[in-house]
């Protein structure tokens, strides 16, 4: 619904006096292909950088608002997770044909600091520094962390405030873009971290929100370093409870636990060598690797659309057969992410997850988990936060979401980094939410399984209960 011209002039008064500062957008061509038989309308949300200095630095955030039709109502904005990564970025094409209408209209939202946004927080020194490392075998940790300093450094001399890249400044970014296009409540559609952004937007602008969507969030009110390898741990144990459950071959996947646990107890420490031709350079190198980039090769695969090959995979690398494994991972390495702001992620993370982790819990954790020991389960650590050096977000962030908004809950049983533990927390506090429990998927499982469309039957009706089916556990 939109508000008067009247009413408008009369929020956007009340909003300046509030806030110092009144959001703007500004008109500019859509950053992806748009349907021509859709109504578009695209540009940047104009916010400051500091909302405790709303006088001072600006941002330039990128939107694409698309509808079918004038007459839709409902308007649900989608952003994507990381944090760190762009939300246009995955996006070429919208047709008119896309499951995003079924709904009604649709927005996609940069978060600020991400690679479309204005400035963006961008640290090519990362890249090139893991590179360096693994061309040359040097140690990767030390490279990057002088990276980390010259991207710090750099940005700074900019005049950007690194602090303020934070989840609740973007939780206000996003009210600021409803009220700015003259929006009512909208559907909050996110993944993983930016579950847990549109949840700080409940927290602090529940006028803003009709609905939460939430696919595999992660809850800023949780110290996920202190349970990364737990994490990790608890979806490989429903992985071998599976084989051992349902394989027919019991002397290969009856035993994969065991094997698996005793293989990478085994390589704690130890260095390989695989000969690789970077693309587009004729030397074949000797690059050096260890057990992350194996673990690394398992978990890129558990999700839901490849998470039936990790068992296969585990075995083969257990019986020895790293190279097409490793090689993989050493292409998405010097290919580079280009969606990815490193800054941002380091903001953010350091800001919110870093400043309250406990080094000596971090480290419990390879007690208990030997085969995980010495595994860099994230890439941003205490070390880098000790370089970007950013305020801790305030102890609020670290509390509960306490909320009567409608909510769906999507979980994964086999998820290594926002297990169903999470979104139990996140359903404890919010009456109204409901939580799917998606058998065999793991992160971002689908909200339509075996031929029914739970996000379907809760958009029609957020506040009935959900039935479940096949596969399916409701909570």
């Amino acid at each position: 619904m939109k508000y008067s011209m009247i009413g408008l002039l009369l929020l956007l008064g009340s909003i300046a006096v509030a806030q110092g500062y009144v959001p703007k957008i500004e008109p500019c061509p859509c950053m992806i292909k748009v349907d021509p038989t859709l109504i578009s309308k695209c540009g940047y949300l104009i916010v400051p950088e500091s909302r405790q200095q709303p006088a001072g630095r600006t941002l330039k955030l990128p939107f694409v608002y698309l509808k079918k039709s004038i007459a839709d109502s409902a308007i649900t904005l989608f952003t994507t997770g990381g944090p760190g990564y762009s939300t246009i970025a995955n996006f070429t094409e919208i047709t008119a044909k896309s499951d995003f209408f079924q709904f009604g209209s649709f927005i996609i939202f940069d978060q600020r600091g991400s690679k479309k946004a204005v400035p963006c927080l961008d640290c090519p020194e990362i890249n090139t520094a893991l590179i360096k490392g693994y061309k040359e075998n040097l140690s990767i940790d030390s490279l990057r962390l002088e990276a980390v300093k010259q991207c710090r450094k750099r940005l700074a001399l900019q005049g950007i405030n690194l602090s303020s890249y934070n989840t609740i400044e973007s939780a206000a970014d996003i009210n600021d873009l409803r009220l700015a296009l003259q929006l009512g409540k909208l559907n909050l559609f996110g993944i993983s971290y930016s579950g847990g952004l549109m949840l700080t937007v409940a927290k602090d602008h529940p006028e803003c929100v009709k609905s939460l969507i939430l696919n595999s969030p992660l809850p800023a009110f949780t110290n996920y370093e202190e349970e990364g390898l737990v994490n990790i741990n608890e979806a490989f144990v429903q992985v071998f409870d599976n084989c051992e459950a349902d394989s027919t071959d019991k002397s290969t996947y009856g035993t994969l636990r065991e094997r698996f646990h005793q293989y990478f107890m085994k390589i704690t420490g130890k260095t390989f060598a695989l000969a690789y031709k970077v693309k587009g350079d004729s030397q074949t190198r000797q690059i050096h690797y260890t057990k992350k980039e194996l673990l690394d090769a398992v978990l890129n695969r558990m999700n839901r659309w490849q998470i039936r090959a990790v068992p296969f995979v585990m075995n083969e690398i257990v019986n020895g057969r790293h190279e097409p494994y490793v090689k993989e991972i050493l292409d998405e390495i010097f290919k580079g992410d280009e969606r990815l702001s490193h800054g941002m992620r380091y903001s953010i993370y350091c800001s919110e997850q870093i400043a309250y982790a406990r080094k000596e819990l971090v480290k419990k954790q390879e007690l208990i988990l030997p085969w995980l020991a010495g595994y860099e389960f994230n890439n941003v650590d205490h070390a880098i936060c000790d370089c970007w050096k950013v305020k801790a977000e305030p102890p609020g962030a670290k509390e509960p979401v306490y909320s009567n908004i409608p909510a769906i809950i999507g979980a994964g049983d086999i998820d290594p980094w926002c297990r169903p533990h999470y979104n139990r927390l996140i359903k404890r506090y919010m009456p109204n939410s409901q939580l799917l429990i998606v058998h065999d998927q793991g992160h971002l499982p689908s909200f339509f399984v075996n031929g029914v469309d739970y996000l379907k039957t809760f958009i029609e009706n957020p506040y009935k209960k959900l039935v479940a089916g096949k596969g399916v556990v409701v909570e």
